[in-house]
């Protein structure tokens, strides 16, 4: 409120459940990162989930019933705030990426568009310029959509960040539901893990006793690389998202308290809607 006015730029946030109840630093560093760049941001009210697991495990009725519970809310958030002309949603998973995109987004605030964090953060020209190197796990439902998500990637955080190719093994629920088969996929990105980890050590990138940073931007991968924790040769591999990683470096290091405390210090307003 005392940097934006009902007529500066309003983006509307659909966090989901990744960036909000599975891994919530997502969410926070998203809205933090959005109020860095100076832009309004709506929430929806409550915790929704898009309902792409319900429709993904074949529970056809219960993701119908909740994407047209989601978009009748999302109507009204568009009603009582029409005087904000929102054009752009903004998402932190690419699985939320897809369910919304059959939301029919440009019916509820006419003419928007739906576009990832990261993406949205380097149209504002927000960057780390390359302050450390890194691995890159592209993940299965990328959520970056406007080029190679690579080229974005290095725009964001530099160089120095090298792409880690296979598939996680956690893949939603496979994890969970199909271990053996999880387990499999994880023995073949154990082996692209390590040579990333050789490559920057070999080029001096990353110090013989440093742990190796690899970011994403999919909270399931999130949880996917963490249990490749203690498989590195020579350290850790401390798995993050993009996000939460340019809010440590561009806000400090405690930015999360630093940010919730000036949000709740006048900066949320609550709209019945």
């Amino acid at each position: 409120p005392k940097s934006t006015t009902s007529d500066t730029e309003a983006v509307f946030y659909f966090p989901g459940c990744g960036s909000e109840r599975l891994f919530s630093q997502v969410g926070l560093a998203t809205q933090a990162m959005l109020w860095h760049a100076g832009v309004q941001t709506v929430l929806p009210p409550g915790y929704l989930c898009c309902g792409y697991p319900q429709r993904g495990s074949g529970q056809f009725d219960v993701a119908e019933k909740m994407i047209t519970d989601n978009r009748v809310l999302f109507h009204r958030v568009a009603n009582t705030l029409n005087y904000l002309d929102i054009k752009t949603v903004v998402v932190s998973c690419g699985t939320c990426y897809d369910q919304l995109q059959g939301y029919q987004f440009d019916k509820i605030f006419p003419g928007c568009r739906i576009i990832d964090i990261h993406e949205y953060l380097l149209e504002k020209g927000i960057t780390l310029a390359g302050k450390g190197s890194y691995l890159y796990h592209d993940p299965c439902h990328t959520p970056m959509k406007l080029q190679e998500p690579m080229k974005t990637v290095k725009a964001l955080v530099g160089e120095n960040v090298l792409k880690s190719e296979r598939c996680c093994g956690e893949s939603g629920t496979l994890g969970v539901t199909r271990p053996d088969i999880s387990t499999q996929i994880r023995f073949r990105k154990t082996e692209e893990i390590r040579k990333g980890e050789a490559t920057l050590r070999a080029n001096g990138e990353v110090g013989a006793k440093e742990n190796v940073k690899i970011l994403t931007s999919c909270p399931s991968c999130l949880q996917g690389l963490s249990r490749y924790q203690d498989d590195l040769q020579n350290g850790l591999l401390e798995a993050d998202y993009i996000v939460v990683e340019m809010a440590r470096e561009i806000l400090g290091e405690n930015w999360m308290p630093e940010y919730v405390k000036l949000a709740n210090e006048g900066g949320i307003e609550r709209v019945l809607v």
